[in-house]
């Protein structure tokens, strides 16, 4: 899988995919858990993609973003609460289960989507790694960045909708690296220019 671009941060990104990649074989099961955790803008929903459009194992992976379920902008915490109790333990136990997306706009859940413990799952976002969820996780990614690139892909990315909340989102990330620690769970760290 390598790379053909001469743009560093995709210069990385593909690195870390192959990386990844050879974590999820060495686990030896055939519905792994994959976290990508880091804060805004650091690349994790670039590298989810990849990871996932890459998967070395039979049948697709579950690929969630913790965008879509977290309940608001000041809802980090309550996002990963939901994605804990509605997809990583049931996923643990060989249960087959249910989540509903957050829509933004309506302020309300919307649609229900179903996770089949059958399959691996790749769950990314901001707050996706702490001690509950590195418990049930065969591998565990820690995505970091200076906050001005960083900054800068998640205006590119998301334009004046996030750019309001920049600043509110910031102290709830900074809150869960003080309490959880997430670099320290981590199997793989990657940084991104």
């Amino acid at each position: 899988m390598p790379s053909r671009s001469n743009d560093p941060v995709a210069q990385v990104l593909q690195r870390a995919a192959a990386g990844i990649l050879d974590a999820v074989v060495a686990v030896a099961a055939a519905n792994p858990v994959v976290l990508i955790d880091g804060r805004a803008g650091a690349g994790k929903s670039t590298l989810a993609r990849i990871v996932a459009a890459n998967w070395p194992l039979a049948g697709r992976p579950q690929l969630i973003a913790l965008d879509s379920l977290y309940p608001g902008w000041d809802g980090l915490d309550a996002g990963v609460e939901r994605a804990l109790h509605d997809i990583l333990r049931p996923h643990a136990r060989g249960l087959l289960s249910t989540w509903r997306r957050w829509d933004w706009e309506q302020e309300t859940e919307a649609e229900a989507s179903a996770v089949t413990p059958a399959l691996g799952v790749i769950l990314e976002g901001c707050g996706a790694l702490n001690p509950a969820t590195a418990r049930i996780a065969d591998v565990r990614v820690w995505v970091e960045s200076p906050e001005a690139p960083r900054k800068r892909r998640a205006f590119e990315r998301d334009g004046d909708g996030f750019r309001p909340h920049w600043d509110r989102w910031a102290v709830q990330e900074q809150r869960h690296i003080d309490r959880d620690d997430p670099r320290a769970l981590a199997d793989i760290t990657i940084t991104v220019p």
